[in-house]
Order: structure tokens, then sequence, then C-alpha cells
């Protein structure tokens, strides 16, 4: 059940079974020859058991939740710091944190409350103790070489996109950073692309680029109804790591968002708990886009528990983040149908409860989510994605990194036993055996 619960204030999602909905069935191809896998993402990924703690030792309270998990070791010896006077940004994240944050700690008991009579944020009792994928990611090193090779003229870039795989199970001669890839497949397919090995949901396309290669974006003649972006914000945090690249604020002005969204098209952007940040998209980036400001929604991160995963009031990392929802309104030069142009209003200050990924930057999709403000056949598009998503158009300098085969459990598939246990499903179905109210 990828969407547990939806209520008057928000979804509680299963983050792990929105991912596998779109990996079965799934083929692989080796030497043209192709063999059925069930696929699904590594569920370690998804087991965040205890939340952090502050220094007393103490869980966060304000969840509720009187449970307290002991610590084992002692307790690192820190330096202390000393007092200082809350510059201005502080300040500013104090008061917005104040103001939303009985919206945050009422809805999420609502919720989790809800989800708990369902089997849900209880606690996981079948633990998987293998450890976590360490896949490095090579793809924006190869986005950065790419950048020596000569720009596609724009007659070439009118084919659009190329294909995968072809029909006869061959890949395609395929230009990952020029051009649009489609898998058109109503299955997902396991290919091997510039030596490792990725899953490929159905019916969808990327490009593989950095802001120096957008074009091909465009050139692929479609406007989306649907358009989702996880900045690379700066902050601190990220300089320290270094586990990805960020990009300054300004920046984003240059993505073409009015040569890639449709009329009244959805345009959702994540962001840090930084009130710079924050501003920055209502105030200029929205603006310079002519996209309207309707909401603001919370995604709300727990435990397998139903706890936050950081105290609500830390000063340091809050259980949550910022989701800006607004409306293109594009120009009068872009022609309307009268279907193009009616909207479903977006409800302000709603919540998405999940468990988050212990990989980072990996967020929850959103498709589902929103599937009632746009309609069921929208075309969507990802910017800045990490990952692919089926139905979907994605962009981004690491688009293929979850797709990696080390984050999934791929185990063959014994085609014939598996036809024929659907037969026998589809007489007893038919004989009346599945039938509700029958035994």
């Amino acid at each position: 059940m990828s969407v547990v619960l939806h209520g008057s204030l928000g979804w509680v999602l299963d983050s792990c079974s929105l991912i596998d909905r779109g990996y079965s069935p799934c083929i692989r191809w080796r030497e043209n020859q192709k063999s059925a896998l069930k696929c699904s993402f590594k569920r370690q990924c998804f087991q965040v058991f205890k939340s952090y703690y502050n220094e007393n030792n103490r869980a966060d309270v304000d969840t509720g939740n009187t449970e307290v998990l002991k610590k084992t070791c002692k307790p690192s010896k820190k330096r202390k710091r000393k007092h200082h006077e809350l510059n201005q940004g502080e300040i500013d994240s104090l008061v917005f944190h104040e103001k939303i944050k009985s919206v945050i700690l009422e809805g999420t008991k609502y919720l989790v409350d809800s989800a708990q009579p369902l089997g849900y944020l209880n606690g996981q009792t079948n633990v998987d103790k293998e450890p976590l994928p360490s896949q490095e990611c090579n793809l924006a090193a190869l986005c950065e070489m790419a950048k020596d090779l000569p720009l596609v003229e724009d007659e070439e870039q009118e084919r659009g996109a190329q294909l995968l795989v072809g029909e006869d199970g061959c890949m395609s001669h395929v230009d990952l950073f020029s051009q649009v890839t489609e898998n058109k497949a109503d299955w997902a397919t396991v290919v091997t692309v510039m030596g490792e090995e990725y899953v490929i949901p159905p019916h969808t396309a990327f490009l593989l680029s950095d802001f120096t290669r957008i074009q091909p974006l465009v050139h692929y003649g479609t406007r989306f109804d649907l358009i989702v972006m996880d900045p690379p914000w700066e902050n601190k945090s990220v300089k320290r790591s270094r586990r990805y690249g960020s990009l300054p604020s300004s920046q984003l002005k240059r993505l073409p968002i009015p040569l890639l969204a449709s009329p009244n098209c959805l345009v959702v952007t994540w962001v840090t708990n930084r009130p710079s940040h924050l501003r920055f998209v209502r105030d200029e980036l929205y603006p310079h886009w002519g996209v309207e400001v309707v909401a603001e929604w919370f995604w709300v991160k727990v435990t397998t528990f139903g706890q936050f995963v950081f105290p609500l009031d830390s000063p340091h990392k809050k259980p949550y983040e910022v989701l800006v929802l607004g409306r293109y309104r594009c120009s009068a030069d872009i022609s309307e149908s009268p279907s193009e142009t009616s909207e479903v209003p977006v409800e302000d200050q709603r919540l998405i409860v999940s468990v988050p990924s212990a990989l980072h930057s990996q967020k929850p999709s959103l498709s589902e989510v929103l599937k009632p403000y746009i309609g069921a056949d929208a075309k969507c598009l990802e910017l800045f994605a990490r990952s692919l998503q089926p139905g979907w158009t994605s962009w981004g300098n690491e688009v293929l990194k979850f797709q990696h085969v080390s984050y999934f459990n791929l185990t063959p598939v014994d085609e014939k036993a598996e036809a024929e246990d659907d037969c026998t499903a589809k007489e007893k179905q038919a004989q009346g055996f599945d039938s509700p109210g029958k035994t």
C-alpha cells in the first residue's frame, strides 16, 4: 500500500512501496537474450528505527511518545559552545518555526494515530540486516566531461528522443548527454549503461546533463502539467560533506520553466529550512518564471515507530522540509483550450508523513499525492532528479543515481511456473473462490 492514509490534513506514505509499483514486470537483456526478474527496492534503505537524541539522552517529548531507547555507549565529551546572540538568519528560522510548529505537531499526531490501526508506523518487525548500498555515483563527473563535447545543432535536436532499447532487445547507440532517452516498454528494463547496470522503469524518459546541456529537454517538444524540482541548495553542511555540488540560488532563474510548462502547470519546489531560500522561491524565483504561489506543504520525517526523526524544536535540524507549490500563469501568446484553463484548487499547509530514506537526498515520490491536482493523464517532469519514475520525464546530472542495480533486489523468475500460477488464480476467480463474501 503506497498511500497508507489520505485525510483532511494530508497523507501518510510508504515510500518504498511507492517505488516498487513501477518495477513489475521486469526484464533483463543480456547478449540479446531476455530473462524475467522480480524487482524491488531494498527495504533496508527505509529502516529508520530511532529518533536522534538531545544532549540529555531523552527522546523528543513533542511527539507524544514516551518510550525512550537508551544508549549503550557513553556520551562523547564535547566542547561547550559559547552562547552567542542569534544572527538575523537564525531569528528568521525561529520565527518561521514557531509559526508552523502547531501545524506540524498536531497534524503529524493525527496522521500517525490514524495510520497505526492500519498496521503502519507501529515499528518494523521484519528487519533486514544487510548494509546499505554504497554505490559511488560518477554520473556528475561524466556530465562535467561531456561539456567538452561539441553541442548538437538545433536541426539534429529536433529528432526529439532516442529509444533506450530496440524492439529486438538490442541496446541502441545512445548519447545520454545530448538527447532525451526513452523506455517505451510496458515493463521495467535492466540495461547496461556505461559499463554499469541500471533498472529503467516503463514509459519513462530522461536526460543526463547539467545546466549547459539542458537544451535537448526543451527540444523534446513536450509541455508538462507538473514540474517537481529538488535544487541542490547551497548550505554549510553540503560544503563540508562534499556529497554533491551545490548551485547558487540566482542560477535557478536560468531554468527554462516558461518553455517547459503547460498553462496552469503545477510547479513544486523542495526547499531547505533556511528562510532566505524560502523567500527567494516565493518572492523572486516564482515571479521570475510567471508562477503564482498557491500553497506551502510540509514533508514530515518520522521513524518506523511514528516519532519525529529529530526533536521538533532542535536548533540544528528539523524533522520537516517545505514544499512550495505554484501555478504557471502563461503569457498571452500560448494558446489555451478550455480544458487547459481549468484547475483544481490546492489546499494550503498539508502534511506528507513518511519514513525517510537513509540514502542522502532521496525524497519520497509525489506522484500519487499530486494526482488530484493535475489529473491522471498529466505529463510530469522532475528537475534535478536522482531517480526515475514510471510515466515521468526526468533531468539532472545524477538522474540515474538511485536506478543502479545495487539499490534493488533482483530475483530470477520461473516464467513457466508463474504463468501456471496466474492461470490457476484466474480459474479460481472465475469459479468464485476469490470473490468477496465467499469462502
